[in-house]
């Protein structure tokens, strides 16, 4: 099987991530993939005992899931298949290599309905900062990055409604991000609704 570049992909994506996201890509920013993905499908490829080229395209899926924000912000999973196609043929990626990169890509577009464990795990890792203490950094940014690009504003019962139903519905699919996540989870989902609560009228 050959052998892809997999560091100068990495650095292709990244450098144009810097260099053509939005200012406003406050959540879907170069540290969302460089910090946050990266990291947590190097940790669960790793606890999931997956290796080889198949860990290989599971970076390189995680290098390139958001690059499509540079197109535009609708059906960004959709345009970041494609730059994936167009470009990894250069660092050495074969037609097979190039084909699971752009499926997993395409599996983290919501509601996602994951088939393999490749693809569970580029999902977990993409949601990873639902199970963090940060959390609540990460959920204004999205909020804010949400009111420039797409001028969608939400009063905070809106917003901590949406939290909340967000939060209810996800699930992380791989046993690793369940247990090394799913507990400081359920305390987002609690401080959410208590937050929630706060911005109730007072009945009576």
């Amino acid at each position: 099987m050959q052998q892809p570049d997999f560091e100068h992909a990495k650095r292709y994506a990244l450098e144009r991530l810097g260099r053509e996201l939005p200012p406003a890509a406050y959540y879907h920013s170069i540290r969302h993939t460089r910090d946050d993905v990266l990291p947590a499908v190097a940790r669960l490829t790793a606890a999931e005992g997956v290796n080889g080229i198949d860990q290989v395209c599971l970076l390189t899926a995680a290098c390139y899931h958001d690059i499509g924000y540079t197109v535009q912000f609708a059906e960004h999973e959709m345009h970041s298949a494609q730059i994936a196609v167009e470009v990894l043929p250069r660092f050495g990626y074969a037609p097979e290599q190039i084909d699971l990169v752009r499926r997993l890509i395409m599996a983290t577009r919501w509601p996602v309905h994951p088939h393999t464990l490749l693809e569970e795990i580029l999902i977990d890792a993409d949601l990873d900062s639902l199970g963090r203490e940060d959390f609540p950094v990460t959920s204004r940014a999205l909020r804010e990055e949400l009111a420039e690009l797409t001028e969608e504003t939400f009063t905070d019962q809106e917003w901590y409604r949406r939290q909340l139903q967000f939060l209810e519905m996800h699930r992380y699919f791989t046993a690793s991000a369940r247990a090394l996540r799913g507990p400081v989870k359920q305390r987002n989902m609690a401080l959410v609704m208590r937050l929630l609560a706060e911005t109730q009228e007072p009945s009576g």
